[in-house]
């Protein structure tokens, strides 16, 4: 057999079929999700323990909340070169490296964990376990057939609830053994980065771009589509973010939870996020992710008024929360399928790096927002009503805008 007849067998073999996603496809998207959530765990090792770090180190509550911020923004910036990189290198390269260098600054969390300027250091290097979001996003992307890559994109995001278990498993780990949590997840990723370099495959038929990284960059950052993407991101992610940094303060304040209760509430949320980024994803390979979009931001805006007039918590307040979860967990997945339909494959990367990294920085403004609306008119139903209005900006954009964008009449 000739080397082009070999290869067209190869690429016959691992092409999606026209009536569903493949093997490999199906076991790119396995392993992708799972390092996706152990990398996000590693992202979060630091917030979970953040009341031990500033006990120990006599940290102010701006200093505490500053050093779990670090490799979060980190993190976040972190996708767009990275999203970049993958395009050009692939993710067969990129998911193991990622893994295992991030073993490093988890490893260094022990050493530094009695010096704030070292957990600082430490942080900003934690940040890259933020960053393997813009791997998983093109790899899955090209294995997945267009009628299966919506459900295939939410199911990778999933792995976001990486940073739900880290909070769950990291502080109970730590009560048999103060630095047992970063041994434990130090051996996990060196574990998946040898599994990773293993079965995960590039798809054969991959586009590798031959321009700079820096080029490319450029190119995603002057296509329109990816600041309309970034702003819807914002919105769904961005919100989820916002609830999860701030929802367990909003419940003790205003509610009067015990910190249990609160994180507990908070945790319940989370979870309905998870959940409904696959049935968004999946909802958009039936429907249009555009139409998917706009009426999960309409169920936002909705539920967002009337928790503005700050109804009992039981049950209104906790439908509410349950709903605006779903709307926000349910767009997170749809804006990445829509994504996967507006912009070129060869700049699905980068455009991935920039609307992840818009993503998560979304969700930093909100909780200043909400506490400085607190602070001033002790109240938080103007914060309910901007996330309103926000969310029906966007209901409304991608209704009226992004219908009508297809990957070819991209400008």
């Amino acid at each position: 057999m000739t080397t082009s007849s070999a290869r067209t067998t190869r690429s016959a073999a691992e092409t999606p079929a026209a009536s569903g996603p493949s093997a490999a496809a199906c076991r790119n998207l396995i392993v992708a999700t799972v390092g996706f959530a152990l990398t996000f765990w590693a992202w979060n090792l630091i917030a979970p323990l953040a009341g031990v770090f500033g006990s120990d180190l006599n940290l102010s509550s701006f200093a505490q909340s500053f050093l779990v911020a670090v490799p979060v923004l980190v993190g976040s910036l972190g996708r767009i070169p990275v999203g970049a990189l993958t395009d050009r290198y692939g993710a067969k390269l990129l998911f193991p490296l990622i893994s295992a260098l991030t073993i490093v600054p988890v490893l260094l969390v022990i050493p530094a964990r009695h010096s704030f300027g070292a957990m600082l250091a430490v942080g900003f290097l934690l940040g890259l376990g933020g960053t393997t979001f813009a791997i998983g996003i093109p790899l899955v992307n090209s294995w997945f057939p267009p009628a299966h890559r919506g459900l295939a994109l939410g199911v990778f995001g999933m792995g976001m609830g990486g940073v739900a278990l880290s909070g769950y498993f990291t502080p109970r780990i730590a009560k048999h053994g103060e630095n047992l949590p970063f041994l434990v997840v130090a051996v996990a990723l060196a574990v998946y980065a040898v599994v990773a370099a293993l079965l995960i495959t590039d798809h054969p038929d991959r586009k590798i771009p031959t321009t700079s990284l820096g080029t490319r960059l450029g190119a995603a950052g002057k296509l329109r589509v990816t600041w309309e993407l970034s702003a819807l991101y914002a919105i769904g992610f961005g919100g989820i973010v916002a609830f999860g940094v701030y929802l367990p303060t909003y419940l003790k304040t205003w509610y009067e939870l015990s910190p249990t209760e609160a994180g507990t509430k908070a945790a319940g949320f989370a979870l309905v996020t998870v959940v409904f980024r696959p049935i968004g994803g999946w909802l958009s390979d039936r429907i249009h992710p555009a139409v998917v979009t706009a009426c999960a931001l309409a169920v936002v805006a909705l539920f967002a008024i009337m928790q503005a007039f700050d109804p009992a918590l039981n049950p209104m307040g906790t439908v509410c929360f349950m709903l605006m979860a779903a709307g926000l967990g349910t767009a997170s997945g749809s804006v990445f399928a829509l994504v996967s339909q507006v912009t070129p494959q060869s700049q699905v990367g980068s455009v991935t790096g920039i609307v992840g990294a818009m993503g998560g920085l979304g969700g930093f403004v909100p909780p200043l927002v909400m506490g400085a609306i607190y602070s001033a008119k002790d109240s938080y139903s103007i914060g309910f009503m901007l996330l309103s209005d926000l969310a029906l900006a966007g209901c409304v954009y991608a209704y009226g805008r992004m219908r009508t964008v297809s990957a070819e009449t991209t400008p």
